[in-house]
C-alpha cells in the first residue's frame, strides 16, 4: 500500500498553516499499525517527509512523524503501518473525542 498518494500530498496543508486554529485544525489522512492501537492523523506536511499532528500511541500528543520512519516500520509476521482508505477528514476535536 502508498502511504501517500499525490493526491494527499497536495491535499494535506504546509507545515505551520493550521497552528493557530488549535484542536479545530482539521486531520486530513490517518495512519495505523493494524498490530497496535499506535495512530497518526496528520495535519501538517512539509512537502516531502515530515508531518505534524495528533499521535496515539502511549500517550495522545501533538507533535511531528516521519513518512520514511513510519513507512519502514514492521511489525509481527511483516505487516506495516497502513493509511486508513476510508477516513475523511475532521477537527482533531472529533478525533480527541474518538480516543478519549
Amino acid at each position: 500500500m502508498k502511504l501517500l498518494t499525490e493526491e494527499i500530498r497536495k491535499e494535506v496543508p504546509k507545515l505551520y498553516s493550521q497552528e493557530e486554529k488549535g484542536d479545530e485544525a482539521v486531520a486530513y489522512v490517518k495512519f495505523f499499525t493494524p498490530w497496535s492501537n499506535w495512530t497518526w492523523y496528520a495535519t501538517e506536511f512539509d512537502g516531502e517527509d515530515i508531518f505534524f499532528g495528533l499521535v496515539i500511541g502511549l500517550e495522545t500528543e501533538l507533535g511531528y512523524f516521519s513518512l520514511k520512519e513510519i513507512s519502514e516500520v514492521t511489525g509481527p509476521g511483516g505487516l506495516r503501518i497502513e493509511r486508513d482508505l476510508y477516513f475523511t477528514p475532521k477537527p482533531l476535536s472529533e478525533l480527541r473525542k474518538l480516543h478519549s
